[in-house]
């Protein structure tokens, strides 16, 4: 698989699967690319050219002790589209990795790209402020950050039968932790604060391609009303798909369900 180096030396391992039309995947926090298995395998077999990367700090890809923030995640991101000449592409941001899709946008353009999608993404703004009372109160945030510290190893133990709303196999769950355990603990902690503090609204008004939203109504990770539909509202020419008591791990969970609705949104 080849390798990507971004503008500040850090390298990105990332996977390029297939011919076609491009498809980008961008994995959630605290995961990496292979997170994305399910999706990764039907695109490719539907006719699509699909990659994957680690994000930094994430993976197989460096570990610098900074650039975990979305400013510098979405240059990563220019770095892969860059390097690979992708055009005419669809970029796809899961979880933390929608705020990749909305930065990229509203600092790069939509010259390369032909559509979006966010799939239980944290898009538009994740903490409760006093403009954003749907959002989640700090001290969550803090008591993730309390439990990465103490103890990373159970703290994502424990975290993972939730993400996927315990309707997944240990298996699933021992290969979402070993993910999990291949990241950098300074990315892991400083992604927190980018996913629960960046403050993604105005990004939502660069959005000039179809966009596609997928969210769980029983999403406890990323609840719905602070992401899902908000985003859906704030996008011009946005498709909102609920998929009724999905958790937040749905590509997973839902994988079939999802497979068919990105397909469907890629050649339409």
């Amino acid at each position: 698989m080849p390798i990507v180096q971004t503008t500040d030396k850090t390298e990105l391992y990332v996977k390029d699967w297939g011919e076609g039309r491009p498809v980008v995947l961008i994995h959630g926090w605290p995961l990496n690319s292979d997170s994305w298995e399910h999706q990764a395998l039907a695109l490719t077999e539907a006719g699509f050219r699909v990659v994957a990367y680690d994000r930094r700090g994430f993976g197989r890809s460096g570990q610098p002790f900074k650039g975990y923030d979305y400013d510098t995640m979405a240059d990563d991101l220019n770095s892969v589209i860059s390097a690979l000449d992708l055009r005419d592409a669809t970029i796809c941001g899961f979880s933390m990795g929608g705020g990749e899709v909305a930065r990229f946008i509203s600092r790069h353009g939509t010259a390369k790209l032909r559509q979006a999608a966010l799939i239980s993404s944290i898009a538009p703004f994740m903490k409760r402020t006093g403009d954003n009372k749907e959002g989640v109160d700090e001290s969550v945030f803090e008591q993730m950050k309390d439990g990465v510290r103490k103890d990373r190893a159970g703290f994502m133990r424990d975290f993972f039968p939730g993400f996927y709303g315990n309707d997944v196999s240990q298996g699933t769950l021992d290969w979402t932790w070993n993910m999990a355990m291949m990241a950098s603990p300074k990315a892991t902690l400083d992604c927190i604060d980018a996913f629960g503090h960046t403050d993604l609204r105005p990004d939502m008004e660069k959005f000039d391609i179809p966009t596609l939203v997928v969210h769980g109504t029983g999403d406890d990770v990323v609840p719905i009303d602070t992401s899902g539909r908000a985003a859906a509202k704030a996008i011009k020419n946005a498709t909102l798909k609920e998929y009724e008591g999905a958790p937040h791990g749905l590509t997973a969970t839902h994988a079939e369900q999802l497979n068919r609705d990105l397909v469907d949104f890629l050649k339409g």
